[in-house]
């Protein structure tokens, strides 16, 4: 089956078909050879809801903020946190070393460094139609844009690095 891993609009991302619950007998086209089969089947599918806590790392980030990939299955990658509205207050861009720091109260800094295992609330989801587009005359590429994207925050206390809390818990 080819739907994995493609984004099904306004349902999510297919991990793998879990199981076939029926299938009609195939019904020959008249003239084209070409067999039409009604099947019903279920489906895996990514999909977090508004509000879910989600662990991943930080596999880039820029001014307009942090992207984020899921670790623990390392399939999806159009998870992004924007800078610095959905980050901390105190937060600040730190251009020639590519990376988010945060200036605590105490005036320590922390950083939001490539690959960190982080904690992120997911926000928003934004759908961007997949529809083929008709061919143009022009040479130029036209960018494409995900068919899924996730906007997330790490703007509570438990979310970013988790190796901050881990050491926030070790002292207690």
């Amino acid at each position: 089956m080819q739907c994995c891993p493609q984004v099904i609009q306004e349902v999510g991302l297919c991990i793998c078909l879990r199981d076939i619950l029926k299938s009609s007998e195939g019904l020959i086209g008249h003239g084209t050879g070409i067999v039409n089969v009604n099947v019903e089947f279920r489906l895996v599918v990514f999909r977090p809801f508004k509000g879910e806590i989600i662990e991943g790392k930080i596999s880039g980030s820029d001014q307009e903020g942090i992207k984020s990939i899921i670790v623990a299955l390392e399939f999806f990658d159009d998870i992004f946190v924007p800078g610095p509205v959905n980050l901390f207050e105190g937060v600040k861009y730190v251009g020639a070393e590519h990376v988010w720091v945060w200036v605590t109260e105490q005036g320590d800094e922390l950083f939001f460094d490539l690959e960190e295992t982080v904690r992120f609330r997911v926000e928003a989801e934004i759908w961007t139609d997949q529809s083929p587009q008709a061919p143009t005359t022009d040479d130029t590429p036209t960018e494409r844009k995900s068919p899924y994207r996730i906007i997330a925050s790490m703007a509570q206390a438990g979310l970013g690095p988790t190796l901050w809390w881990e050491e926030g818990e070790a002292e207690e």
